[in-house]
């Protein structure tokens, strides 16, 4: 794969590079704002402040999934305090960046007034597509690989640039994780769009979101081979566990929605 496009030498001002990976999240950012504002105009929401509250939340999602990766691998970086400073080249853990994303757009939902479900609902689409399209940058980077196999489409890497950003075994046959993930994020957002029409009552679209997502990540991540921390002596990963939990928390808001429409 291509972890890196292009290579500009500066001479004394040294060298940037253009990572595939900080590529595709840049797009799949604009492609989440393009398609928030579309929904929020279905809602009757002000579509320009959806590029506001998207700036916030992709700063805060960038934060959160980096301290949970460093919490997730705290002994680690107990012992390379320093290496703190370069893992921002990683992409970190998604559950992390998606709590912290939801805690400061519910602040700035709340500070501007707007209607919180409705928002939800017309961010849900965009997400799920920005992650599919992530997923073409993590899988030219090399990072959230699988385990070693011998199925047919395994995918071999060989750049070694590839391991040193993100650890990638070279020359070892490995499960697609990437493309399992991008798949099925696509058909979450599919999914959504085609449900969008046919909701009932308002959040209803934000947490099959997050029900849908819990279920495939936590299937997907089984054959994911990359260390993403471990509980119960390593029976589950910690993106299990907190989609295990999210997955609940998302069943007891549908139903709660559920109800209260039966009893409008």
């Amino acid at each position: 794969m291509h972890p890196v496009l292009w290579d500009l030498h500066l001479g004394k001002l040294g060298t940037f590079t253009l990572g595939t990976y900080g590529l595709f999240y840049a797009f799949a950012f604009l492609v989440a704002v393009r398609v928030s504002m579309a929904y929020a105009k279905r809602e009757g929401i002000e579509p320009i402040q959806m590029i506001d509250l998207g700036i916030w939340t992709l700063l805060a999602g960038i934060v959160g999934a980096k301290l949970l990766l460093v919490l997730v691998e705290f002994p680690y970086y107990l012992r390379h305090s320093m290496e703190i400073l370069y893992n921002w080249r990683s992409a970190g853990v998604f559950y992390g960046g998606f709590v912290a994303a939801s805690l400061v757009g519910l602040w700035y939902v709340r500070r501007n007034r707007l209607p919180i479900a409705k928002t939800a609902d017309a961010v849900a689409p965009g997400i799920a597509l920005a992650q599919a399209i992530g997923r073409i940058g993590c899988l030219a980077a090399g990072c959230c690989y699988g385990r070693p196999t011998d199925v047919r489409w395994a995918l071999t890497f060989v750049d070694p640039r590839a391991h040193d950003l993100t650890g990638v075994p070279l020359a070892v046959p490995l499960h697609p994780t990437q493309i399992y993930h991008g798949i099925a994020d696509f058909v979450l957002f599919v999914l959504l769009v085609v449900l969008y029409p046919k909701k009932r009552v308002d959040g209803s679209i934000f947490w099959a979101y997050v029900l849908a997502y819990a279920v495939l990540r936590f299937a997907i991540e089984f054959y994911r081979g990359d260390y993403r921390g471990e509980v119960f002596r390593g029976l589950l990963s910690t993106s299990q566990l907190v989609g295990i939990l999210a997955a609940a928390v998302a069943i007891f808001f549908l139903l709660r929605l559920r109800s209260s429409q039966h009893s409008a």
